[in-house]
């Protein structure tokens, strides 16, 4: 049995080819922050269709809760972007500490980066729906060109 199998992940997946949306799963994670996290994958599947080729890159976002993120550790190897505020979300209470924050607004939208885009892990969230809707398009608008630059370029993951 692989690693990959023993972790639940089954055996063909190549981890690689992964870039993780985590959500919560709280039923208002549920209900608001997961319809985000799959427009935020059709934009990063946009993205690498415009970007992607000159890279030879064909990274698969993927969405899932932080349940099962924290339960697979090969995915928190991968590029990872937690959508939706620690209450809902364990993986942004986790990074809260652990990421520097790259925007704070009165302590009410949160966007923790590293700004040299050599730890790849990402945690957006507002202190309400409308707030991490705000919050994601600040991260697009500012950050998510160089963002998933970094990631069509890093050769090793982060090991955090």
């Amino acid at each position: 049995m692989t690693a990959q199998e023993s972790h639940g992940i089954g055996s063909g997946t190549d981890l690689s080819d992964f870039m993780v949306v985590v959500v919560g799963a709280h039923l208002r994670a549920e209900v608001a922050d997961r319809p985000l996290a799959y427009g935020l994958c059709e934009r990063i599947n946009q993205w690498f269709k415009r970007h992607g080729r000159d890279a030879d890159l064909a990274l698969q976002p993927v969405v899932c809760s932080d349940v099962w993120y924290v339960n697979q550790p090969p995915l928190q190897q991968r590029p990872t972007i937690s959508l939706g505020g620690p209450g809902v979300n364990a993986l942004s209470a986790y990074y809260a500490n652990k990421l520097p924050s790259a925007l704070v607004h009165d302590d009410h939208m949160v966007i923790q980066l590293d700004p040299e885009y050599v730890d790849l892990r990402v945690s957006i969230w507002g202190v309400n729906h409308e707030l991490t809707v705000a919050a994601l398009a600040l991260f697009t608008d500012r950050y998510f060109d160089d963002y998933l630059q970094a990631v069509a370029t890093q050769v090793e993951p982060h090991e955090g």
